[in-house]
């Protein structure tokens, strides 16, 4: 697969995250998807396949008001894509971290995308 339509899936998948569109996210998902969340160089999240990673996406979507991912470079890692991310998300709840609602979070992170077949194979995210 050509990198421009690499850029164009994950591009898509973005702009689904931004908006809450769960659905819009699942149709660029692989049958097989894996997610992975890095915190603190450790997994705190893993989902695989398709139902696990809806849910998952289904409840966070309730955590956040408002939420931005922007891409800010790709690079190239052997068959995977690395996008380097600038995150803001405004808190819908309260979290057991002592984070409350309308709380804003910035970050800077990196996604790890896999494509195979068109799809979004692997996702993993670091912050």
């Amino acid at each position: 697969m050509d990198s421009d339509k690499t850029k164009q899936i994950i591009n898509y998948y973005v702009e689904a995250y931004n908006s809450f569109d769960v659905e819009g996210i699942v149709k660029l998902l692989h049958k097989e998807i894996i997610f992975r969340n890095f915190s603190n160089g450790e997994v705190d999240t893993e989902t695989k396949g398709i139902q696990e990673f809806k849910e998952l996406a289904e409840n966070s979507s309730k955590i956040f008001a408002s939420r931005r991912q922007t891409i800010i470079g790709y690079s190239a890692v052997d068959d995977k894509v690395e996008v380097h991310i600038k995150y803001e998300g405004i808190l819908a709840v309260d979290l057991p971290n002592g984070l409350k609602a309308g709380d804003k979070l910035q970050l800077k992170g990196k996604s790890v995308f896999q494509i195979k077949a068109g799809k979004i194979l692997l996702i993993e995210d670091y912050s």
